[in-house]
């Protein structure tokens, strides 16, 4: 199997507990969203899977590979990363924004002289393309782009070591509904063009249910749902969320 999880659990300082016993296994070429709201181990979960965070029990599996201190340095490049907050450079150009993903593979001499080879440069520019950011946007300062144009660098950054897995932690939650659509769509067709498997934290229930091909819900840490999104029904959120209806977008 391409991503496992075996009996995981991760107990904080304090005996907090934010992930409990998660066992589940994640097929190449999925989407796979994980639904929950704040606090329901999403994030934890998803840094288990590239070494951020150690498992304090049972353990995650990726691409052959068991998840741990002395594999991270073949895990790693192999896994890119879209986050909440965009994590960009702001200082930085768009084009030395999305060039900085590969910096694992180059030494730090030429990553500081921003000598990075001309095949990254021209997949850099392509990737941008594809995201819809033309020419006219590779010299800009990352912090004069839009919520939604510097997500959309954060996307062609997460690809440009052609990565077998993206991690999307809540990639969607800093923006407004529109353009979130937007944004989950490049993703999903980013994803199915460069064949790589997505897992992607989400606690929005409707956009989870249009764009993902499989649903686990967490709730305090558990899976309490698994499955894809046509059998995600009341029922299912009311296990997320309790009484409440559970948040919409």
């Amino acid at each position: 199997m391409f991503l496992r999880f075996i009996d995981v659990r991760k107990t904080f300082a304090a005996g907090a507990v934010a992930v409990d016993r998660v066992s589940f296994d994640v097929p190449r070429g999925q989407f796979c969203v994980v639904l929950g709201s704040s606090g329901a181990g999403k994030s934890t979960l998803l840094r288990l899977v590239n070494g951020m965070v150690e498992p304090t029990e049972g353990t995650v599996e990726f691409d052959g590979l068991t998840v741990q201190r002395k594999s991270l340095r073949r895990v790693q490049p192999r896994i890119g990363m879209v986050h909440q907050q965009f994590n960009l450079v702001p200082r930085l150009s768009v084009l030395n924004n999305v060039l900085a993903g590969a910096l694992p593979t180059i030494s730090n001499t030429r990553a500081l002289l921003g000598l990075f080879p001309e095949p990254l440069r021209r997949r850099a520019c392509h990737l941008l393309a594809e995201v819809g950011l033309g020419e006219e946007h590779l010299y800009r300062r990352a912090a004069n782009l839009s919520g939604g144009q510097q997500q959309r660098v954060a996307i062609a950054r997460a690809f440009i070591l052609e990565p077998r897995l993206v991690l999307a932690d809540e990639p969607v939650a800093s923006l407004d509904p529109e353009i979130s659509r937007v944004i989950l769509k490049l993703l999903q067709d980013e994803s199915r063009q460069h064949h790589a498997t997505v897992l992607c934290s989400l606690h929005q229930v409707e956009l989870a249910v249009e764009f993902a091909d499989r649903i686990v819900g967490m709730s305090q840490g558990r899976v309490v749902f698994d499955g894809p999104p046509a059998e995600f029904d009341e029922n299912a959120r009311r296990a997320l969320y309790g009484s409440e209806s559970g948040p919409g977008e």
